[in-house]
């Protein structure tokens, strides 16, 4: 019976984390949902707080039936577990086959996006701190280049933008913003104007996709055995799970076959069930 409590307490201990993280993303997220103006952007792929919520609710769902499903010996709810999570393993190793083989597919639809959050910045709080964020993150600025942000109504470099912010780019592309004791916002205001020896003096000139891919041929290292090392948590909970259903029927077998054998007979063969201690 120890090692049946060692596969259901590792479990159930290894669920609850995860259950614990995710209410705190559904937290996390519903908070900034709430402190921002209402209807600002309401597209998953480029609003943070909303992207929270639903990974946070799935991982709530999903760890939850493990959680409950170990510590209850419930086999409906541990092979609901067991099934969404084989599923989900599959798919991630279904995306890294497709990202793979048609990288330059990914890479454009993953620009688009990009693009897209840039033509929200000033929309959505938390995807704007999100994008400085990554730019200072990375010393990029834009997507494919620090021109990119014209694309943006308050940084479109045009006679007729009545913005401040014309011809400019965010502060987080700024060069010497590493530097700096007091935030200049204004740093990148008309570098649009500027030839481009001359801008890159001020701001970062390259694009963040070429930046963030770079970084990951230069770390890929470590973006291979953190992605390996999630694989292999999914794998081993899968193999938990899989192990306590297995354990829980042979016990429910053993259980009913002990409920024919009369008293007499089980004092006579001295024969103890295997599921004694099991519901301790």
């Amino acid at each position: 019976m120890r090692g049946y409590r060692a596969i259901k307490y590792t479990l159930f201990i290894s669920c609850y984390f995860f259950w614990v993280v995710s209410a705190l993303l559904i937290a996390v997220g519903t908070y900034a949902k709430i402190a921002k103006e209402k209807n600002v952007v309401d597209t998953l792929a480029v609003d943070p707080a909303l992207l929270l919520i639903v990974v946070g609710s799935v991982m709530f769902l999903i760890t939850f039936l493990g959680c409950f499903g170990a510590l209850r010996n419930i086999i409906c709810l541990l092979k609901t577990f067991l099934v969404i999570l084989t599923a989900i393993l599959l798919l991630q190793i279904a995306a890294g086959v497709v990202g793979y083989l048609f990288t330059d597919m990914v890479m454009e639809r993953t620009e688009k996006l990009m693009m897209r959050a840039v033509v929200r910045y000033r929309e959505d709080p938390d995807l704007e701190n999100a994008i400085d964020f990554v730019q200072k993150k990375f010393q990029c600025c834009g997507v494919e280049s620090y021109k990119d942000w014209s694309q943006n109504v308050y940084f479109e470099c045009s006679d007729t933008n009545p913005s401040l912010e014309a011809c400019g780019v965010p502060f987080s592309c700024c060069v010497g913003l590493q530097n700096q004791t007091v935030l200049n916002t204004m740093c990148g205001y008309g570098v649009h104007l500027l030839e481009e020896s001359s801008a890159a003096e001020e701001v970062f000139t390259i694009g963040c996709s070429d930046k963030i891919v770079w970084w990951a041929k230069n770390n890929l290292l470590l973006v291979a055995g953190l992605t390996a090392g999630l694989l292999l948590l999914e794998v081993v909970m899968i193999g938990l799970a899989a192990a306590q259903i297995s354990r829980i029927k042979k016990v429910q077998l053993e259980r009913k076959e002990y409920e024919y054998r009369s008293r007499s007979e089980r004092k006579e063969s001295n024969w103890y069930p295997a599921f004694a201690d099991f519901d301790n």
